[in-house]
C-alpha cells in the first residue's frame, strides 16, 4: 500500500492529520442507503485505509442510516490513539433514503448520542452542522439556532470540535462568531470551484477545508484535459485530480471515498504525484472552461 506522508499534514481540531483521509460514504448501500453489497470488503477497506497511514475518517450516522459507523466500529475499534474520526448532523433519511432536515433541538441532540453509540465513542472528535437549506448546495439563512445546539452539545464534553458543512462564507463568519470552528466541508474539485476564495480565507485563518466529492462523487469527473494529462505523467485521472486537490492549497484535507481496496491504493498513491506550475496551469484551465 502507498504511505501517505507525502501529503502532508494540517491541523484539525487539537490534532494534526495527513491531508489525505478517507470518506466513509460509499460503505453503505446504493443511494447511501442500506447495508453494503458486501459487508467484509467494506471492513477490509477501512483496515487497509487505516494499515497504509490514513488518520482522519469522515463519516455520519446518517448514512445508511447507521451502517458506517457501525462498520466503522466493528473494523477498527478500540481506534488508534492518532485516529481522528469525523462526523455530521443536521439531516436524516426518510423511509425511502430521502434527505430530509434534522435542525431541531431534540434532533441535533438524538444525533449525537446516536453517533457515540454507533461508534463507541464517549466523544466526537469533530462534528460538523450538516445546513439542509438546500441539500443541493449551500443556500443563505442564519445557522445560529442549529449550530449553538451543537456548541452547548460540545460544552457538555459530548462534542470536541465543530465544523460546518454545505455553507456559505456568509454562514461560515456567523458560525465563528457563536463558536470555535475547526474545518468547512463543502463540494470542492477540479471543475467545481466556486469556494476558491472561502479556501484562501480559511488557509490565513488556519482552518482546514475538506473537500468531499473530491472526484465529482455520484457524477465523476470526466474531462479530455484531465484524461490527457494523466497519460502523460502516467498517473489515472483520479490521482492527477486528487494530486491538483492537495496542491491547491495547504489546508486542504481530501477525503476520497471508495468501497475497494484496489481503489483506495489508487487514490492513497495519488500523494506520491507531484504536478509542475505549468500541469496546474493546465488543469486550472478546466474550469475555467466549464
Amino acid at each position: 500500500m502507498p504511505h501517505i506522508t507525502k501529503s502532508g499534514t494540517f491541523q484539525l481540531g487539537d490534532r494534526r492529520v495527513h491531508r489525505m483521509g478517507y470518506g466513509a460514504m460509499q460503505l453503505a448501500g446504493p443511494g447511501v442507503f442500506g447495508p453494503p453489497r458486501d459487508r467484509d470488503a467494506a471492513l477490509a477497506v477501512l483496515r487497509a485505509a487505516v494499515e497504509s497511514g490514513v488518520d482522519h475518517i469522515d463519516t455520519s450516522d446518517f448514512y445508511g442510516p447507521h451502517v458506517t459507523n457501525r462498520l466503522i466500529r466493528d473494523a477498527l475499534h478500540p481506534y488508534r490513539d492518532d485516529l481522528v474520526i469525523v462526523t455530521k448532523i443536521g439531516a436524516r433519511r426518510d423511509d425511502k433514503g430521502g434527505w430530509l432536515p434534522a435542525f431541531s433541538r431534540q434532533e441535533l441532540t438524538a444525533a449525537v448520542h446516536d453517533n457515540l453509540r454507533n461508534l463507541g465513542l464517549e466523544a466526537l472528535d469533530v462534528v460538523n452542522l450538516r445546513i439542509m437549506f438546500d441539500a443541493h448546495g449551500p443556500a443563505e439563512g442564519s445557522i445560529a439556532e442549529p449550530l449553538s445546539v451543537l456548541a452547548d452539545l460540545q460544552r457538555q464534553g459530548l462534542v470536541r470540535h465543530v465544523g460546518l458543512s454545505n455553507v456559505t462564507p456568509t454562514q461560515v463568519t456567523e458560525g465563528r462568531g457563536i463558536c470555535e470552528i475547526v474545518c468547512v466541508q463543502n463540494l470542492y474539485n477540479l471543475v467545481h470551484r466556486d469556494d476558491d476564495a472561502l479556501i484562501d480565507d480559511l488557509a490565513r485563518a488556519g482552518i482546514a477545508y475538506v473537500s468531499f466529492f473530491p472526484l465529482g462523487g455520484f457524477n465523476p469527473l470526466q474531462s479530455a484535459t484531465l484524461s490527457a494529462v494523466a497519460a502523460r505523467l502516467g498517473a489515472t485521472p483520479t490521482q492527477v485530480a486528487l494530486a491538483w486537490l492537495l496542491a491547491r492549497a495547504p489546508n486542504i484535507l481530501a477525503i476520497p471515498g471508495t468501497s475497494s481496496v484496489d481503489h483506495l491504493r489508487e487514490n492513497l498513491a495519488a500523494a506520491d504525484l507531484v504536478l509542475s506550475a505549468e500541469v496546474r496551469s493546465e488543469l486550472d484551465a478546466v474550469a475555467k472552461a466549464g
